[in-house]
């Protein structure tokens, strides 16, 4: 007998299926995660690039790096790569136990890496230069981003970079149709199929929760950041780099 929750299990396209809003990132969604994100985000890998390219301003001999959200470790490996031999240490940082594992496996040669699970509340904070949040603050509830972004700012050193990638919403209700369907036209020329697109945005409900490119300054603002500026920024997928 199927039950209702199994009858909803619906496939969103790369070898993932979820739940009418209850979107995880266990199971098959790690483990297909990197090809998904990539074709899901516009400029996902240049995303990547340029964050190792900025990393350069902020990166010195003994500095600390945290990657927030870092789920399979793929852009930890890549700035662990860029400033090795520099004693810099590198910390990953997610809650789930299969993207932590995957990002461990990854990771697991490189000299001064470390991969932590744990909530980004619930973090024991080191100073550090450069901190990094690629597409994660998104998925956390907005009710404590604020608190996030005010111990992440505590936890640079002066001089140190939030970098923060995000998808946006528009700011108001005829921007977000446009970005909506050149979105959704983005997503059926990587091949997604009408219902996978309608699938993936059922299950992200209560679960992604964008803020407007406004509502993101206000954040970085309230925490503390006076200095800062969109680095990337294509429709509905915008990129900051704040300095302390």
């Amino acid at each position: 007998m199927t039950t209702g929750a199994e009858q909803d299990l619906t496939a969103v396209g790369d070898g993932i299926h979820a739940l009418n809003a209850a979107w995880s990132f266990a199971g098959e969604s790690s483990v297909n995660f990197d090809d998904h994100v990539s074709k899901s985000v516009p400029f996902y890998q240049a995303g990547h690039d340029l964050v190792e390219k900025l990393s350069d301003f902020f990166v010195g001999p003994a500095s600390t790096v945290y990657d927030l959200g870092c789920s399979t470790g793929a852009l930890t490996e890549r700035l662990a790569r860029r400033h090795q031999g520099r004693d810099v240490r590198m910390v990953g940082v997610d809650r789930e136990p299969d993207m932590v594992g995957l990002a461990r496996d990854r990771c697991g040669g490189l000299p001064g890496v470390e991969i932590v699970q744990a909530d980004l509340r619930d973090m024991k904070w080191e100073k550090a230069d450069l901190i990094v949040m690629y597409y994660a603050m998104q998925f956390v509830p907005p009710r404590w981003r604020q608190e996030v972004l005010d111990q992440i700012y505590e936890a640079l050193n002066w001089g140190g970079a939030l970098i923060i990638f995000e998808k946006v919403r528009g700011p108001d209700a005829r921007f977000q149709d446009v970005m909506t369907q050149l979105y959704t036209e983005y997503k059926l020329s990587q091949g997604y199929t009408p219902d996978d697109i309608v699938a993936k945005s059922r299950s992200l409900k209560n679960v992604l929760e964008p803020f407007s490119t406004r509502g993101n300054i206000d954040l970085l603002s309230r925490a503390g950041f006076v200095d800062y500026m969109t680095v990337q920024k294509y429709v509905c997928f915008e990129g900051f780099l704040a300095i302390k």
